[in-house]
């Protein structure tokens, strides 16, 4: 992946009809790459980049994240390459343990999701590359598969993870790693030091975003979808911020997510989304690139995620 780059993330709910619009749209205003996401139970990750891959001319599709304890690893392989092959250069995939709640709700969540994950990089990373996988591992068991027609250039996996066992998984068996939101300069940095790469690794970071010419109207617009980090799963998020144990105050003695989100000082929503005018999330683009981000990806906050594609874009 190129370093330095921008992107919009495909929301999971937009209708079906806005999709091939949202996508042509973001190529058209200047955005290097589109993120669609595998949330159970909105819409397929390979199905969607499909589809914007084939509507599209320039942009790159990142996939992030395809849930590994449900699928196979060769047949990971086989359709990420088979997009790779038509549209070369132009497929990131991301693969992740998938979110315990829902994996157990379909009656997939492994007893060791570090090991499964593992197995699954290395798996899926040997076969894009060409070549043949003998394998026996608790999760994965692949004898003599070898891909007929390899793409030319191996599209990159990333790891969609969050913990530090994970995060030094993708540090050893993924070619990057994607952060979910909220993602600040103080959390690259301390997730690169989980990760702790021998090489070129590359560092995608989601945030909620909202641009307008008044702040404060973009801060009440992603206010809203902050409520979740309140919840203890995102604590690595924000143990590395200087307000750290406020946040956890906070949490601690709202009632509801509703409270919650709603006493949090906007120096706090400044921190935890892409907000403001465009030169401030310009600015703040920046400062996460600096911290080792190697893509920035907006998560369109508010009603209208195609109606505030040309407000984003004024940030690029």
């Amino acid at each position: 992946m190129t370093t330095a780059t921008v992107g919009i993330m495909l929301p999971r709910d937009l209708p079906a009809h806005q999709i091939v619009p949202f996508v042509q749209k973001a190529e058209h205003l200047g955005f290097d790459e589109l993120w669609v996401v595998e949330d159970c139970f909105f819409r397929g990750g390979f199905a969607q980049a499909a589809v914007a891959l084939a509507s599209t001319q320039r942009i790159r599709v990142g996939i992030g994240i395809l849930p590994a304890p449900v699928r196979n690893a060769a047949f990971t392989a086989l359709e990420a390459n088979t997009l790779a092959e038509i549209y070369p250069g132009r497929l990131i995939v991301g693969i992740g343990h998938g979110m315990p709640a829902w994996m157990r709700q379909v009656g997939d969540k492994p007893a060791s999701i570090l090991t499964m994950l593992d197995e699954q990089l290395t798996a899926v990373r040997t076969l894009l590359a060409g070549d043949a996988l003998e394998v026996d591992g608790r999760y994965v068991q692949i004898h003599g598969a070898q891909l007929e027609t390899p793409a030319s250039t191996a599209p990159p996996v990333l790891a969609g993870v969050r913990g530090p066992k994970s995060l030094a998984i993708a540090g050893r068996s993924a070619d990057g790693t994607i952060l979910a939101e909220p993602v600040t300069p103080e959390y690259v940095v301390a997730a690169l030091a989980n990760i702790d790469a021998s090489g070129p690794h590359e560092v995608v970071a989601y945030n909620v975003a909202a641009v307008d010419d008044d702040a404060s109207v973009a801060r009440e617009i992603v206010r809203p979808a902050l409520e979740w980090i309140g919840e203890p799963d995102w604590a690595p998020h924000i143990e590395p911020l200087p307000f750290a144990e406020e946040f956890a105050a906070l949490r601690a003695r709202s009632a509801t997510r509703a409270e919650f989100v709603d006493a949090l000082p906007d120096e706090w929503v400044d921190a935890l989304a892409l907000a403001g005018t465009p030169d401030r999330v310009r600015a703040r683009i920046a400062e996460l690139h600096a911290s080792g981000a190697t893509s920035v990806v907006f998560i369109p906050a508010g009603d209208d995620p195609l109606g505030r594609l040309e407000p984003l874009a004024r940030a690029l």
